[in-house]
């Protein structure tokens, strides 16, 4: 059996163009392939929508063309972004095949005359008649429920528990099936232990909802996961576990192709090819320091018609010095360009005891202690300020001589100045 597995599409005003090209391109390609099936493993939409928003409209539109194809199955994803009841909308929709949308966990079978049975509990207690796949779906898991019916600072670890012993109750059914020559598949969406992000960082801690090992313990062919962004795979013998990762690039910084996955499944086992989409290309250009405009220039070439995020980070006092203009004048030819400026704040730290001294070069020796600086010749030319006028301090500055400048030495030269342009004056 083919089926076609595709997650994360995220439609959203903002995000329509990118998931409407890729989502539409994968029905193409998944059209060409004669799948059976096709799957959508969850956050299908990016957050609460608008029924007369047009990315609902276009979510529509391509479901509605993949379900003349062939069966679709729709998973509950993430609450935030599929708020429940979102997915309700597509059981109205006119089709030549039937579309599921699982939103409780529970298993359901394609029959041989192409419809969905549902199980009325969690599993099935017997094999539906002309069943021709089982598949197993637990929806996004919603911790805050758990949160309420348990202690709340074990409400993380409950979650991957009663996960652990609902997948392994699937087995049964599965292990039945299985005997009997059946396909059998898992759908899911949630974070495995270990997975990686789409910006390359391991997901760590306990409140994640499965481990590769109570994965694996449902003992189906495939087990098809969304949530995740990067497309990764466990494999254990024949079985296999994967995620697809988002059917776009949707942010910044991530890594990797994006596409859906082609999955050939039968009772033995499974395997799986990964088409990527044409998802937006992405240049990022960091800088430690001040943006370089050659670097930027030397970028532009290949930023041509790319999204292009410039960073830069800088101390507070420069803060003024980034000619925003000129860079995204030499990056013209990128679809858009978004410039990340981090300032620095300088930090300044008291100095104990400094407000108790009385005078300016004492507060200004407390201060040179506090921070390690020397201030010999600081003082000097603090004093030199005390004693000197202004002018004459300007014409010190002017004259560029090197050392110290003695109030003794001002005095004088001052006297001699007077004394030349007193003489000078007529009689």
């Amino acid at each position: 059996m083919l089926i076609a597995q595709f997650s994360d599409l995220h439609y959203a005003t903002g995000t329509l163009a990118e998931a409407d090209r890729c989502f539409g391109f994968a029905i193409e390609r998944a059209v060409e392939a004669r799948v059976d099936i096709a799957v959508i493993s969850g956050d299908a939409t990016d957050h609460a929508l608008e029924l007369h928003a047009p990315a609902v409209r276009a979510l529509a539109r391509r479901v509605q063309r993949l379900a003349q194809h062939c069966p679709v199955l729709l998973l509950q994803g993430t609450y935030s972004h599929e708020p429940p009841g979102t997915l309700d909308f597509f059981r109205l929709l006119s089709t030549r095949h039937p579309i599921h949308v699982a939103d409780r966990i529970e298993q359901v079978a394609l029959t041989g005359a192409g419809e969905w049975v549902a199980s009325s509990g969690w599993r099935f207690r017997s094999q539906p008649e002309d069943a021709g796949v089982v598949f197993s779906c637990l929806p996004s898991v919603n911790k805050a429920d758990v949160a309420a019916a348990v202690d709340v600072t074990n409400a993380a670890e409950s979650v991957g528990e009663a996960i652990a012993k609902l997948l392994g109750g699937w087995s049964v059914v599965n292990r039945q099936a299985r005997s009997t020559g059946l396909p059998t598949v898992a759908v899911s969406h949630g974070t495995v232990l270990g997975c990686l992000t789409e910006h390359d960082v391991p997901m760590a801690g306990l409140d994640h909802e499965f481990t590769t090992s109570s994965l694996f313990s449902a003992e189906v062919s495939a087990f098809m996961l969304g949530h995740i962004h990067k497309h990764q795979v466990w494999r254990e013998g024949t079985r296999l576990v994967a995620y697809p990762g988002s059917i776009g690039r949707l942010h910044y910084g991530e890594e990797g192709a994006k596409g859906f996955i082609l999955w050939t499944v039968d009772a033995n086992g499974a395997s799986l090819d990964f088409v990527p989409t044409p998802a937006r290309r992405m240049v990022h250009l960091d800088f430690d320091g001040k943006p370089d405009l050659e670097a930027v220039r030397a970028a532009a070439a290949q930023a041509r018609g790319a999204y292009v995020r410039v960073r830069w980070c800088i101390p507070e006092e420069e803060g003024g010095t980034v000619d925003r203009a000129a860079i995204v004048a030499e990056l013209a030819g990128a679809a858009e360009v978004k410039l990340e400026g981090r300032v620095v704040p300088v930090v300044r730290s008291r100095a104990e005891g400094i407000s108790r001294e009385q005078s300016l070069p004492e507060k200004v020796r407390r201060w040179a202690e506090a921070t390690g600086v020397e201030v010999g010749g600081l003082l000097a030319r603090l004093e030199l300020m005390e004693a000197a006028d202004v002018e004459q301090v300007v014409l010190e500055i002017a004259r560029g001589e090197s050392g110290v400048i003695v109030p003794e030495q001002v005095s004088q030269e001052r006297a001699e100045d007077e004394a030349l342009a007193t003489a000078a004056l007529p009689s």
